[in-house]
């Protein structure tokens, strides 16, 4: 949170750092065989990697070699999953999805209602409207109001923990996490500083280690639907806003997390995808709307929504690999329209 708001103040656009949710899942199955310290240790070391990567400069060096089309369509198909979810939870819980989605479309169809109300917010009062309303949310399992007390944890130094967790997390954050995101703010008209993120990325990372999390990132999602509205002169300011509820929320983490474990599961998966659909279009048409590296990046499409990882790293980045690979191969020309468009 003050990583985002230094940041969205200092250089003037949305940068929002949150955890790493793949980076999360990565580490869960290491959890069987390692001790928590030994993953501490792999998440200190990580953060290490990642500050004297930022420091070298060859991290934007490497995202500006891949076409921006393949990295769409990598966000394309991170992303896609939202977009399913909410079909999902149409078929699977009507009753709560619903009327979220019919009044998302009642109030993007009126626009003079839209300026006064936007339409993700009205889908998520129709939904906590209907799961009070159908009895869907047991306020006594939300317990008392408790402040969230930080536990320091203590490394271990594993060499197995190292070779297993570190290059994965590392490539995870910078490649799949920092890509989206650099990628979805590129998009939208900004000039993310991706040298200065990957060092932000670092030094996050061995704060919150401290505190036993897993690697900070500047996430894909969240920095979409910032982008996906409003002047983007002025789209610093929400994610300066997104930082101060992130503040809040993560000093009521207990309140919170009880919250998100009563509330149901189709109203979280229908407001994410109704808030996802704009950012979902938008890297479809970036990845295929502009008739170069097409075929890489459907290969990076398909690669990213089979989600079958290798080396313990995510799909997403093989997705990126054999995609440009495929150009490399087949659609050289467009590697030489772009390099004489570059300079």
């Amino acid at each position: 949170a003050l990583i985002s708001i230094v940041f969205s103040l200092l250089y003037r656009q949305p940068l929002v750092f949150l955890w790493s949710i793949p980076g999360a899942v990565l580490v869960g199955p290491a959890l069987v065989h390692l001790s928590f310290p030994q993953v501490i240790g792999a998440f200190l070391v990580t953060g290490l990697l990642m500050l004297l990567l930022g420091l070298s400069g060859w991290v934007r060096r490497a995202m500006e070699a891949v076409p921006m089309p393949i990295v769409m369509a990598m966000v394309a198909g991170v992303f896609l999953r939202f977009g399913l979810d909410l079909v999902r939870s149409l078929h699977a819980d009507f009753a709560i999805a619903g009327p979220m989605a019919l009044v998302w479309l009642v109030v993007g169809v009126w626009p003079a209602l839209g300026r006064r109300l936007p339409p993700l917010i009205g889908a998520l009062l129709a939904g906590v409207v209907a799961a009070v309303l159908l009895g869907r949310i047991d306020a006594s399992a939300l317990g008392a109001f408790e402040i969230a007390r930080p536990l320091m944890q203590a490394p271990a130094w594993s060499v197995p923990a190292m070779i297993e967790l570190v290059v994965p997390l590392a490539i995870t954050v910078i490649v799949i996490q920092n890509g989206q995101g650099v990628a979805v703010l590129r998009a939208a008209g900004h000039n993310p500083p991706v040298n200065s993120i990957t060092l932000a990325c670092g030094l996050g990372a061995l704060v919150s280690a401290a505190v036993g999390s897993v690697s900070t990132c500047l996430t894909g999602p969240t920095n979409a639907i910032l982008t996906s509205s409003g002047q983007r002169e002025r789209q610093y300011t929400a994610a300066i806003a997104t930082g101060v509820f992130a503040m809040v929320f993560g000093l009521l983490a207990p309140v919170f997390t009880r919250l998100m474990l009563v509330t149901p599961k189709a109203f979280v998966m229908t407001l994410a995808g109704l808030a996802m659909l704009q950012v979902l279009r938008a890297a479809f048409v970036a990845a295929f709307g502009g008739g170069r590296f097409t075929l890489g990046a459907l290969v990076t499409l398909l690669v990213t929504v089979a989600d079958l990882g290798l080396l313990n790293i995510g799909a997403a980045f093989w997705g990126l690999v054999a995609g440009v690979a495929v150009s490399w191969l087949l659609e050289r020309a467009d590697f030489r329209a772009l390099a004489a468009g570059s300079t």
